[in-house]
């Protein structure tokens, strides 16, 4: 069963780099951020099923923003996307997704593992 988040806890969960200060406000001379001391947000662990295209394209994007001086990894990369998504209107979301070739979730098929035989324990007596 999944918990309806809040819009806030919403917008925390898929802010895209907690890293980058947000911008100046008038007046005020930039400075070094504050670390905050409050404690990270939980995290997710996840896997997922995408076409071989889509993931030579996250390795495109990665080298592209990697090539404007920001590294980033697949998952932060994956964030930006949603937190681009979370902005469209509802219109532009539907033709989005609706574009999104749907593929069989699971694993890929591959080579089957041989299981190796346990020993069986000589019982002594």
């Amino acid at each position: 069963m999944t918990v309806p988040r809040s819009g806030a806890a919403l917008m925390a969960a898929t802010s895209l780099r907690s890293d980058i200060a947000p911008p100046a406000s008038p007046g005020q001379p930039p400075g070094p951020r504050k670390e905050s001391h409050a404690k990270p947000g939980k995290v997710v662990r996840d896997s997922f099923t995408m076409p071989h295209a889509d993931y030579e394209l996250i390795g495109a994007l990665k080298q592209r923003c990697l090539g404007l001086g920001m590294a980033m990894k697949k998952s932060e990369l994956l964030r930006a996307g949603l937190a681009v998504l979370r902005q469209l209107p509802d219109e532009r979301l539907l033709e989005v997704v609706a574009a999104v070739e749907s593929v069989k979730t699971g694993r890929p098929p591959g080579k089957k593992k041989k299981h190796k035989k346990k020993k069986k324990k000589k019982h002594r007596a």
